[in-house]
């Protein structure tokens, strides 16, 4: 069978260097024909960017653990993956996988939103005034931590191999980072590629500071699941205005510290 475990030696630096490549180049190409005045652009980034000092150690620490699951499940023949039939014909069993891990993101997702609790860290990277490619990076130690305990829940109830995770990660890290940025698709490209993946046009909407918009567009990689559950939305670049309209305070969002404490702080939802 040719869906065996892989040697991943040296996986985590290759996958942060891919990451940080993505990024830095999508940001430059943003700084080019960004409206944005560079210094205050320089600025966001940077209490963007801070997120990754306090998020990264989480984020190796719970990988690794993650792998040690993943290699448990497949030495053990554990997970839903062994009961879909003809799972043994590698193209069975990747895109079967992929299109499952999907779901479970886009489940994800949408507990964050919905349980206060999970929202109050979530709301960190929803907080954002001014979405562009940096925004990728907005993600709180504490929901770092709580992605990675759910992507241990999956790889349990799945049973994937690592190589599954390292090529999930590598498209997952493409389309998070470009659904970020700046950049919106041509009106009739994005109607074509909207039909099956999440586009930067479709992501904006999810980041509009009110409901319902803030609660439709969940998809991580593949739109079909917005679509088929009743979440997909639309909203005119116009009338999209970033944030959440619990907390709107430039000051406050401006403030690595500040954002930090946000979970911690009183939720008033409206």
């Amino acid at each position: 069978m040719a869906v065996n475990n892989v040697n991943l030696d040296h996986q985590d630096t290759i996958q942060l260097i891919y990451f940080a490549a993505v990024l830095i180049s999508l940001w430059v190409c943003e700084a080019v024909v960004s409206p944005v005045i560079l210094k205050s652009k320089l600025n966001h980034t940077r209490v963007n960017l801070s997120f990754i000092i306090t998020a990264l150690p989480i984020q190796l620490f719970m990988i690794g653990n993650v792998l040690l699951l993943c290699n448990w499940t497949n030495n053990h023949h554990w997970g839903l993956v062994n009961w879909i039939p003809f799972h043994n014909n590698p193209w069975v069993y990747y895109i079967s996988l992929f299109m499952l891990m999907d779901l479970c993101e886009y489940t994800y997702h949408v507990i964050m939103h919905k349980f206060d609790f999970l929202w109050k860290f979530h709301l960190v990277h929803h907080s954002d005034l001014q979405v562009d490619v940096s925004t990728t990076t907005r993600e709180h130690p504490g929901e770092t931590f709580i992605r990675t305990s759910f992507l241990m829940l999956w790889v349990f109830l799945l049973g994937p191999t690592a190589l599954v995770l390292v090529l999930r990660q590598t498209v997952q890290t493409f389309a998070n980072i470009t659904a970020h940025t700046e950049f919106r698709l041509p009106h009739k490209v994005n109607k074509i590629v909207g039909l099956v993946f999440i586009t930067p046009n479709l992501h904006q909407v999810h980041h509009h500071y009110q409901l319902p918009y803030t609660d439709c567009n969940y998809g991580d990689v593949l739109c079909i699941w917005d679509r088929l559950f009743g979440t997909y939305a639309e909203l005119d670049p116009e009338h999209t205005v970033y944030g959440v309209d619990t907390h709107m305070e430039p000051h406050i969002n401006a403030r690595f510290l500040n954002i930090l404490k946000i979970p911690f702080q009183k939720l008033n939802r409206k």
